[in-house]
C-alpha cells in the first residue's frame, strides 16, 4: 500500500505527518521512551510546520490527562470485577505501573490528537517533496 493512500486513522495510528501522512511526527518511534517529549519542527517529508508555535502542544496536556484518568478508571474497574476485596496496594500498584508502561505513547497520541485537531494542517498528498 501506497503511503499517499494512508488513511487518517492509519496515519495518526503511525504518528504519521497529518498534512502529508508520511513524514514522522516525532523523531523516534510512538512506543519509545527515548525523547519523549521532543517533536519534529517541520516534516521531514513535505516541511510542514509541526510545532506552529512555541508552547503550542501544552494543550495536549489535557489529553493526556483523560487518557491517564481513563486508565485508572479502567485498572480500578478491572480489578473490581477480578479481584473479591483487593488491598489498597493492589490498586496503587497496578495503577502505577499501567500508567509508567503506557505513558509512552499517551503523550506521544495526545500531541498526535492535539495537531490532527488544532494544528490546521489539511491533508494534501500533492505537497510531498520529490527526493532525489
Amino acid at each position: 500500500m501506497s503511503m499517499k493512500n494512508k488513511s487518517l486513522g492509519a496515519a495518526m495510528l503511525h504518528g504519521k505527518c497529518p498534512s502529508c501522512r508520511e513524514g514522522n511526527i516525532f523523531p523516534t518511534r510512538v512506543f519509545s521512551y527515548r525523547k519523549l517529549t521532543e517533536v519534529n519542527h517541520q516534516c521531514p517529508k513535505c516541511d510542514a510546520v509541526l510545532t506552529p508555535e512555541p508552547d503550542f502542544f501544552y494543550g495536549a496536556m489535557y489529553i493526556s490527562y483523560a487518557f491517564s484518568v481513563a486508565l485508572m478508571v479502567t485498572v480500578f474497574t478491572a480489578i473490581n470485577i477480578l479481584v473479591d476485596h483487593a488491598p489498597l496496594s493492589t490498586y496503587l500498584i497496578i495503577i502505577i505501573v499501567s500508567n509508567i508502561l503506557l505513558l509512552p505513547p499517551m503523550l506521544r497520541y495526545s500531541k498526535i490528537l492535539y495537531l490532527y485537531g488544532l494544528g490546521k494542517l489539511k491533508y494534501n498528498p500533492e505537497k510531498v517533496k520529490i527526493r532525489k
